[in-house]
């Protein structure tokens, strides 16, 4: 080896435990004689405290702000994305000419990154090779932000790919995330701080006997509003608070860490550790065997991977959020002190690190043995594809979609599945029996049957689940008693055809129940009989009163999304004395956790149940949900999971409720339970509605008015367009607002010509507009699309304003007389167009029904696309539309031009955006032919093409949830099916 070296290490500002692993790397450098320049923003003394040499330079520039955190445990995902605009894109060029500059200066022999994009450009623009050492890259992490929060900022995850596409590989630390920008990738061992005393002495030091145990409280930005208490302990207990605030009161048995302190020696002397999941803390506690009781970070995107390393190596408790604020500790260090950690890879990663980046720096090349193409294979489609739950294609990130369709690793189609329904059949029907119902030959019924076979088998008494069985399954595995009855109910998503936004409105709208679908599996136990998790165990112990009814619910596939996959409750903690609880205490309770939010959407069916129609619960519940209707697409996904968990606990309890009152019952869920202002369309539509048919509803509140067969000759299509849609997000809300706004302005103003009119102040030649039968039910309109487009036109459109300050309306007007929203004063509203909007739509509907039954011509063709294209432009106007659907109408514009250029037949005629807008899907319309089907492939990979992202196509029909009915089904008798109570689930 050669001489002195100069190393340049960027760190990232995201959080410490990047800078204590570079800290640990560092070391092994200096100790081999060479000079280090850390740029870097944190504190000096996370590195000063681990190395002290003249070799060591810090140079105090962030480059790189990671995520931005709401507060302890929520990421702010667009705070993220405009942080990072400003720090690192907007003085883009600036950064780079004075990195280069420095570069140059100090002259460095390699450039290292951890994880900062621009370091990487930097480094190539100067001619210095660089690597990164990481288990994520920010290209990968941001991707899921602009999918859910800010499209608008997808070229900043092209440049940070970009930015790493110079590097010449990346060293890949345990618990990676796809890293697909890098051109090559070496793996290498846990990067972890050395320890500097022994457990005894430290704990010496403390004063702390080897008869007391203790957890160390890992938790960085805590706030000073968290107050610990000293009953949250187990009796004999300490807990050693790290990064405490100074004005924080801690109760005796809390143990306030200096902020500086050595966390590897305190971590190796103590049992346990509470906290949340970094790299730091992770790594720390596998190379130590501690047990580790951590609690999810919403939107840290990171974690997902590091979580399932850690509950592979038998490490990890999961602490449900409302536990760790309330206190309820003890359950889950109890069942920490139980757990062996296995961890049995490397730990001297910081060693190996430095031996290659000296190899590098005096001009050794390491490749690995696999390109960077094949690794990112591995990585994402085979890695991934091994952790799917089988049957599930919500909550799989973005990124795994986009992987999976580029391998045509897809769901086959509905052809192909047909074919396979009754070979899959026989392999259930050896476990369970149907004691009511019909498959109706649907595969995916077939599928979720056969997934609750392998759990059946999971849950035999010494079988020893395997390291990989995901968390959601084992749950799942261990809640049923198989031997007794259980329902099981599917209802399937929707695809808006026509009407969309207008339901609330009142309008006609026409739905279409899609293939894909969520199946709801219950079963009801007296409570002596349930078998409770170990949290649930644990709480009723604690309160002594004997066996309650709980409720316990399993989302298979959510792990995989960063959603804790299971939910517990008492029954009893929903009632207030002898009534059910309020409503909006039930939001609140539901809304503390954003990563158990998701079970307002099936617990939600019993509070409303408890409320509208007086149903008691006396036994205790389990609900497994496995949905195939992919999230924030516009295709009423959590309309699927309502519909299908109300059914099958109908069907549970005996009772008796017609579909439609079902889906009403479900719309209640949705507004009131979860929050979210949707109207009642899709519910219906997955409740009532029929394959192959468009539910033809006026939603005043839901009347269905038939059921339209799609005539043989056209078709149906949807396109995802990749930007997440959300009917609880603001855009949808505020147009919302604004239309029931511009409802109480045309009230208004018909009372106030109803007045003169009777007042007898009335022109002759205006004597129309004046009419008073029209003016009093004008005046009393409950329903927008009650109006007339004329009179709308004639008498009240300019009468309203293009948009309002909401304190403005309030001062006249009072209150907009929405039961599910409420008016910010210091919004401002749009209301001429989100009025418009629903007024001409319900027209449109009309006519476009009519149109459906006219016949097969190219003019009815022409035609029914036209109104659809009026109806995507006027979502536009009321402010939701996106790039990515606009883009999918305007290719299905362009197709169809091309075609009649070519004075070919018509195939695709039309497309517009579906549901609650502002992202989601696009619906498209065509002949049901050969070519139309080539037309929709071409369009996907021209999307593709032009944004990066396949969009998935939505294509087929299949029966509602209420034509469905249910399964009743049992298992069958074998002398191995024996389970015992209480099976410990971690």
């Amino acid at each position: 080896m050669s001489g002195s070296l100069t190393f340049a290490y960027y760190v990232t500002g995201h959080g410490f435990g990047h800078a204590t692993r570079v800290a640990e790397v560092v070391h092994h450098l200096i100790v081999a004689g060479h000079r280090v320049h850390i740029v870097t923003g944190a504190p000096d003394y996370v590195y000063t405290s681990e190395i002290n040499s003249h070799n060591l330079h810090l140079r105090k520039v962030l480059l790189d702000c990671g995520a931005v955190q709401a507060d302890a445990l929520t990421v702010d995902r667009l705070a993220s994305l405009e942080k990072y605009a400003q720090t690192a894109v907007v003085p883009r060029a600036s950064i780079l000419e004075t990195e280069v500059e420095w570069l140059k200066s100090i002259k460095a022999d390699l450039v290292v990154s951890d994880v900062v994009p621009i370091a990487c450009r930097a480094a190539a623009d100067a001619g210095i090779r660089s690597v990164c050492v990481t288990n994520f890259s920010w290209d990968f992490i941001y991707a899921e932000y602009v999918i859910e929060a800010g499209y608008h900022h997808r070229s900043t995850v092209w440049q940070i790919a970009e930015d790493y596409s110079h590097c010449e590989l990346v060293l890949r630390l345990p618990g990676y995330c796809p890293m697909p920008a890098f051109q090559d990738v070496v793996d290498v061992p846990l990067v972890v701080r050395r320890l500097r005393r022994s457990r005894p002495e430290v704990r010496k030091e403390l004063g702390i006997g080897d008869d007391v145990k203790l957890v160390i409280f890992n938790f960085g930005g805590q706030p000073a509003s968290w107050k610990l208490k000293q009953e949250w302990l187990p009796a004999g207990w300490l807990c050693l608070v790290c990064g405490a605030p100074e004005d924080q009161e801690l109760p005796p048995n809390f143990i306030r860490l200096a902020k500086d302190v050595y966390t590897p020696d305190l971590i190796a002397a103590s049992d346990c550790m509470l906290g949340k999941i970094g790299y730091g803390t992770l790594s720390e506690a596998l190379a130590f065997k501690l047990p580790f009781v951590f609690v999810r970070r919403d939107y840290f995107n990171e974690e997902p991977f590091l979580r399932h390393m850690l509950e592979y190596y038998k490490g990890g408790v999961e602490m449900i959020r409302r536990d760790l604020l309330s206190g309820q500790w003890m359950p889950y260090l109890a069942r920490a002190l139980t757990l062996t950690p296995c961890y049995d890879g490397g730990i001297n990663g910081g060693e190996v690190v430095s031996d290659i980046l000296q190899d590098i720096a005096n001009g050794k090349r390491h490749a690995s043995a696999k390109s960077g193409v094949r690794r990112l294979r591995d990585a994402i489609v085979l890695g991934y594809q091994l952790q799917r739950a089988p049957c599930t294609k919500i909550n799989i990130p973005e990124w795994y979609l986009l992987a999976e369709n580029e391998a045509c690793l897809h769901v086959a189609s509905s052809n192909t599945e047909e074919n396979g329904t009754w070979a899959s059949v026989e392999s259930y029907t050896e476990n369970f029996e149907i004691l009511y119902g019909d498959l109706q030959g649907l595969s995916d019924t077939v599928a979720f049957l056969n997934s609750l076979s392998s759990l059946v088998s999971e849950a035999e008494p010494g079988k020893n689940i395997e390291k990989h069985f995901l968390r959601d399954k084992v749950a799942a595995a261990a809640m049923f008693n198989w031997e007794e009855e259980f329902y099981v109910a599917r209802a399937p998503g929707r695809l808006d055809v026509m009407g969309g936004i207008a339901d609330y409105s009142g309008s006609l709208v026409l739905q279409m129940p899609i293939r894909e679908a969520c199946h709801v599996a219950v079963q009801r136990n007296h409570p002596s009989k349930q078998k409770l998790w170990k949290p649930a165990l644990a709480r009723q112990t604690a309160k002594g009163w004997g066996c309650l009814p709980v409720l316990q619910i399993v989302s298979l596939g959510s792990d995989l999304s960063n959603r804790a996959p299971t939910f517990d409750m008492d029954l009893s903690d929903l009632m207030d004395g002898d009534q059910p609880i309020s409503y909006e205490k039930a939001y609140k309770y539901f809304a503390q956790d954003p990563s158990q939010k998701w079970a307002a959407y099936v617990a939600g069916a019993i509070i409303v149940l408890m409320s509208e129609l007086g149903v008691r619960f006396t036994d205790s519940i389990s609900i497994l949900v496995s949905s195939a209707v992919p999230e924030g697409k516009g295709v009423s996904s959590s309309a699927a999971v309502e519909v299908a968990t109300m059914f099958a606990i109908a069907a549970a309890h005996g009772l008796d409720i017609a579909s439609r009152d079902i889906a009403l019952l479900c719309q209640k869920v949705e507004n009131y339970i979860v929050g979210a202002p949707c109207g009642v369309m899709d519910q219906m539509t997955s409740a009532c509605g029929e394959a192959n048919k468009l539910l033809a509803m006026v939603c005043q509140p839901a009347e269905i008015k038939e059921l339209v067969t799609i005539p043989t000759h056209l078709r149906f299509w949807g396109f995802d367009s990749g930007i997440r849609h959300s009917v609880g997000g603001a855009d949808y809300g505020s147009v919302r607002v604004g239309t029931f706004m511009g409802r109480k302005m045309i009230k208004f103003a018909a009372s106030a010509l109803l007045s003169q009119s009777l007042d007898g102040v009335v022109n002759s030649d205006k004597c129309e507009e004046r009419s008073v039968g029209l003016l009093k039910s004008e005046a009393s309109l409950d329903y927008l699309c009650n109006l007339s487009t004329y009179r709308y036109e004639a008498v009240y459109a300019k009468k309203l304003p293009e948009s309002i300050l909401g304190k403005t309306f309030l001062e006249k007007y009072v209150d907009h007389d929405d039961t599910v929203t409420t008016i910010n004063p210091q919004h401002i509203y749009g209301v001429r167009a989100p009025t418009r909007h629903p007024i001409y739509e319900n027209f449109r509907v009309e006519a476009f029904k009519a149109l459906l039954t006219a016949g097969s011509t190219d003019e009815q063709l022409h035609t029914l696309g036209e109104l659809m294209y009026q109806c995507h432009y006027s979502y536009n106007e009321c402010g939701l539309g996106s790039d990515g659907t606009d883009r999918l109408v305007e290719l299905v514009r362009e197709v169809q031009h091309r075609r009649s250029s070519q004075q070919g037949k018509g195939t695709l005629s039309g497309a517009k955006i579906t549901g609650g807008g502002s992202g989601g899907s696009v619906c498209v319309i065509g002949r049901n032919c050969v070519k139309s089907s080539e037309e929709i492939l071409e369009i996907q990979e021209r999307y593709k093409a032009a944004t990066g992202y396949l969009p998935y196509i939505f294509e087929g029909s299949s029966p509602g949830a209420g034509y469905f009915g249910y399964l009743k089904l049992r298992l069958r008798s074998s002398p191995s099916m024996h389970v015992h109570r209480h099976m410990a689930v971690s």
